[in-house]
This record gives C-alpha cells, structure tokens and sequence, in this order.
C-alpha cells in the first residue's frame, strides 16, 4: 500500500516523527555513505519498484540516478501523488538536473519543513 494522506497505518509517534522530519535521520547517514544523494527522485520500497518498472512506462529512467532526501517531486506536488505523477516531474528533474536546481529544490524543502506542510 502506498503512503496516503491522513494514513491510518501511522502512529501517534510516527506522526510526530515525520511532523518533526526526524523520520529522514536514517536517509542522512545513506547519503553520508554515499547511497543517497540530497536532492534526486525519492526512492521506492522494491515491491513498488518492481511493480511500477512493469506498470509505468519510462520508471526505469528514473532509477539511473541515485536517490534522494528531496526531490523536485516533494516540493512541487502534495504528498498523496500518483506514481505517474511522481515520474513526470522526477524524469523532469533528470533531464534539467543542475546545482542551481537542487539549490532551489533544497531551499523550497526548507521552507516546506518550516511551514510543517508536506508530513502526514
């Protein structure tokens, strides 16, 4: 099941947890070690993967590029997007990939953390 808005599987710590962002501290040791990046499309369970590479033309594309913390995704759509939707603006993001972008994308991320918009 994918991540909804107002999800019922999440707990009353979990919803702190991810209000606070404190839910991303692993994903920042992962970009330490260099499996993650900052910025870049957000990375799916494998069951998802799976599923979406032979569902969704194009996924594939986006699993080119290492992952990321943000994405052009979760900065410009809400939190309960489709797959589809997701890919379009992740492939968007690979194909103008530049340090200005993630500048952007990462200070649009701050901004969303501070305003608490985006965690549900």
């Amino acid at each position: 099941m994918l991540a909804e808005k107002n999800d019922h599987r999440v707990t009353r710590i979990g919803r702190i947890l991810r209000k606070t962002r404190f839910d991303e501290v692993p994903q920042l040791l992962n970009v330490l070690k260099g499996d993650m990046s900052l910025v870049g499309p957000r990375p799916e369970r494998p069951f998802f993967v799976e599923k979406f590479k032979r569902e969704i033309p194009g996924y594939v594309e986006r699993l080119q590029v290492r992952p990321g913390i943000t994405g052009f995704a979760q900065v410009n759509l809400t939190y309960d997007i489709s797959p589809q939707d997701k890919l379009r603006y992740d492939l968007l993001y690979i194909r103008k990939h530049s340090i200005p972008l993630d500048l952007d994308i990462i200070l649009r991320t701050i901004f969303v953390m501070l305003r608490r918009k985006g965690a549900q």
